[in-house]
């Protein structure tokens, strides 16, 4: 084999520490962005965080600040034990529990050796139904086994409020040869009068009957709506109108009165009781309207300013080899990294939220009837991006607008053709099924073909299967379920 040179030219990409830096900053979220700022913060010594009181000092000048007492006048400043005043300041050398009693909340278990007090085990938790429950038993009065059966069947609720187990259940539940499924029925009974009303309900029937017989005795057509609902309530679900009147021997007016009062009970009453921490979502972009135009802006608590320390900066010195000199160049270099990677993700995000809202200017203007239809690719080829680029910018991203606060994700939808060549955006088309919905008669739904006809009237071609599958997605049940009896 004989070796020969050969030169050959290419090019590959290269992901850099630094590009990759920059991606991984770009698809970050506001609350994953903000601990992914405080890692780098605390095992970065070189970069801190840019005050805003220190920026108003940089601006106005040391005139203008407060003079910082001394030293010498702070310990000056004495503290006697046996005074009943509080101070305005204790001494700087000096700590609250050198004056005052520290006091501590006294914990049970293992934790009353350990004096650190966590404060973040006290924060308040959500209450479940189960916990909402079991707080009234323990204020009932239960004897023994009066508690075990009440606790066994707390334990057989959902997350709705009905008894998912049957009697015999429980009763193999307490396991106690002598309690019956008599005093299982009269604990349960004591149970369904507990809060929410309506909890611990078997079905949707003795959910509607407790209810009913929880509200004051005043109320009009409460003993007629009982009566519906325990005697005639196949009645009530099969929508059999003359059926009803005809039982009942009422007239059309007290059969609509009724049918309201039922209406306005819960058929779900454990979604009453909050089973889960509210999740708050923090705007990157503030999206207004000023002068007739709209104008985006960036959230200054989501992009906090960083800025390079100073101090330790005048500590490198250029011809020092020394791993201290090193150390501190190497953090020096990787604190630059960081902010411009930061700003970048800041005006890229910036320039996404501004292409968005000027494609989407009608639906900021007239709602969700006049949305775009738009994908990924317009915005990327307006802007002179990739398309994963602002995938990545999209995901996880909120803007706070006139109209709520929105996923950036919210404003890219599909497209349907219309009779005139032009396309309508998905989210227009459901918007005009909501308010067809809306404004239909509680008698005569429209039907999914129905709305088909009506939307190819407008020029929106759209098949009935389309129809249903947008229904579908907004949870709007089908016409022979929204049908009422008035």
């Amino acid at each position: 084999m004989k070796q020969s040179l050969h030169l050959r030219l290419g090019q590959q990409l290269a992901m850099t520490p630094q590009l990759q830096q920059a991606i991984r900053l770009l698809q970050l979220s506001t609350l994953d962005l903000k601990q992914e700022i405080q890692e780098v913060l605390e095992s970065n010594p070189m970069l801190e965080m840019e005050e805003e009181g220190e920026h108003r000092e940089a601006v106005n000048g040391p005139e203008h600040t407060e003079k910082a007492p001394s030293t010498e006048t702070a310990a000056e400043t004495e503290i006697r034990a046996d005074s009943s005043e509080m101070p305005a300041e204790l001494p700087v050398d000096s700590e609250w529990t050198d004056v005052y009693d520290n006091y501590a909340p006294p914990s049970g278990g293992s934790r009353a050796e350990n004096t650190d007090t966590d404060f973040l085990a006290q924060r308040s938790e959500a209450q479940t139904l189960y916990d909402h429950l079991l707080w009234q038993m323990n204020l009932s009065r239960f004897d023994a086994t009066e508690q075990a059966i009440a606790t066994a069947i707390i334990d057989a609720i959902s997350e709705d409020g009905y008894l998912v187990a049957t009697l015999e259940e429980i009763e193999d539940c307490v396991g106690d040869e002598e309690t019956g499924q008599e005093e299982i029925e009269a604990v349960l009974h004591r149970i369904q009068s507990f809060d929410p009303p309506g909890v611990a309900a078997r079905d949707l029937r003795e959910c509607l009957l407790i209810q009913l017989r929880q509200l004051p005795g005043e109320i009009e057509y409460r003993a007629q709506a009982i009566r519906l609902c325990k005697d005639h309530f196949d009645l009530l679900a099969g929508r059999d109108q003359a059926q009803i009147m005809r039982k009942l021997k009422i007239s059309d007016e007290e059969l609509q009165q009724i049918t309201q009062l039922i209406r306005s009970l819960n058929p779900r009453p454990g979604t009453l009781i909050a089973d889960a921490n509210p999740q708050y979502v923090v705007p990157d972009v503030f999206v207004t309207r000023k002068n007739g135009a709209w104008r985006v802006e960036l959230n200054p608590e989501a992009t906090p300013k960083l800025r390079v320390n100073p101090a330790y900066t005048r500590l490198i010195r250029r011809a020092d080899d020394s791993s201290d000199n090193t150390y501190l160049k190497n953090h020096l270099q990787e604190a630059r990294w960081f902010i411009k990677s930061l700003t970048s993700r800041n005006e890229t995000l910036l320039r996404v939220a501004t292409k968005i809202v000027e494609f989407q200017r009608g639906f900021f203007e007239h709602g969700e009837e006049a949305m775009r239809p738009l994908v990924l690719r317009d915005v990327a080829e307006a802007l002179d991006m990739h398309e994963s680029t602002v995938s990545r910018v999209t995901t996880q991203k909120y803007m706070h607008t006139p109209r709520g606060t929105l996923e950036f994700k919210y404003f890219f939808s599909s497209h349907v053709k219309t009779s005139s060549g032009g396309e309508c955006s998905a989210t227009a088309i459901r918007a005009l099924i909501k308010k067809l919905v809306a404004a239909e008669q509680p008698n005569k739904p429209l039907s999914d073909n129905k709305i088909a006809g009506i939307l190819a009237d407008k020029g929106i071609k759209v098949a009935r299967r389309t129809v249903a599958k947008y229904r579908e997605g907004m949870g709007i049940p089908p016409s022979n379920e929204r049908k009422r009896l008035l």
